[in-house]
């Protein structure tokens, strides 16, 4: 019996999953301390030279090392350890799009809420937002009155973003687009790419105030003239006129279905005719089964960012556009980091 179970995949994937929050620690932990970035400089290291380096105790600096090794982030041989290819490419990277910033935003807003996950999910709100000072109903809003937070967390936006970015920019048609209205458009680091590949492309980025203002100092100098800001609640506020192309970006899958209707309605309303809607994101199979990545997303909006939500499956998706009255519907699928991209034509 041992012996089957520790040969089924799904055995397995308890172990991780049981054993998971540890390691997501280690890793962290070897984050903070520059453990990857010492690795990435030497290429190899003994556990004294490490314990060296970070200052730790020899101890604990071993007792760090088997969790590093655990998680097969970094290898050992012989005497000495070296970063995984994985851990080189995602971990020891300092840019923007470093998986680093995402898990310091994970480690300080996700996972607190996920050990209250129970009680969440059975009261049937983001009732884990009450650690976040403010009144408003979603994490977005209240982040306006912790600059650091909103730092952290928009950091982690922009670089998962920037992860995802290739599924976005090879499959976006903007060939015969003239403005773009970026809806929850974030620190703009879409818009940023997007119009850096195309240079007759003009935008107008909508989001809270609080994010706007993060946008209009973060963005490239040489976007000036091209881009538009609109400080707006894109549930509440009507959408700005001129745009011939309106992009949902990680942004429906944050809303209710009856919501993520009305967004969509209203981004018919203001388009023209022969104007295009696109929507990407997460989104999971038919039956709502999908990756690690879906679930996650899910679960996070559920209980602390927005309670509502999902990684919507992309037969649903297609069922909002043509009832706001779009038409040559079309889906990709199967996009990297678990992504599908949504397309519909204003007639």
């Amino acid at each position: 019996m041992s012996d089957l179970r520790e040969s089924d995949d799904v055995y397995r994937r308890f172990q991780l999953i049981v054993n998971g929050p540890a390691l997501f620690n280690a890793v962290v932990t070897g984050v903070e301390l520059g453990v990857f970035d010492f690795l990435s400089g030497r290429g190899t290291a003994t556990a004294a030279e490490l314990a060296g380096f970070t200052a730790m105790e020899p101890h604990k600096t071993r007792v760090l090392l088997l969790g590093l090794t655990a998680s097969g982030l970094v290898t050992k041989t012989g005497d000495e350890y070296a970063n995984h290819p994985v851990a080189e490419q995602l971990l020891a990277a300092t840019g923007p799009e470093s998986w680093r910033h995402i898990l310091r935003s994970w480690k300080t807003l996700y996972y607190p809420a996920f050990y209250h996950m129970t009680a969440a999910l059975t009261a049937g709100t983001n009732s884990t937002i009450s650690a976040h000072e403010g009144t408003e109903g979603t994490l977005y809003e209240r982040l306006a009155h912790d600059p650091e937070l909103a730092e952290i967390f928009h950091s982690a936006m922009s670089a998962f973003t920037l992860q995802t970015m290739p599924g976005l920019l090879d499959h976006l048609d903007v060939a015969n687009s003239r403005h773009l209205l970026d809806v929850g458009a974030g620190a703009g680091t879409n818009c940023a790419h997007l119009l850096g590949a195309h240079d007759g492309l003009t935008a107008t980025l909508l989001d809270l105030p609080n994010v706007m203002d993060m946008a209009k100092t973060g963005l490239p100098g040489d976007l000036a003239g091209r881009v538009n800001f609109c400080s707006a609640d894109m549930l509440a506020d009507p959408f700005p006129a001129g745009a011939d192309h309106v992009l949902f970006s990680h942004v429906l899958d944050t809303v209710s279905a009856e919501q993520a209707q009305t967004l969509v309605s209203k981004a018919f309303e203001v388009l023209p005719p022969g104007g295009k809607v696109s929507v990407y994101g997460f989104s999971a199979a038919d039956d709502e089964v999908g990756g690690p990545l879906a679930a996650r997303l899910s679960l996070y909006l559920n209980i602390l960012a927005t309670g509502r939500g999902m990684a919507w499956p992309v037969p649903e998706i297609e069922g909002w556009l043509r009832r706001a009255g779009f038409t040559d519907v079309t889906a990709i699928g199967d996009l990297p980091f678990e992504h599908a991209l949504v397309v519909g034509t204003k007639p």
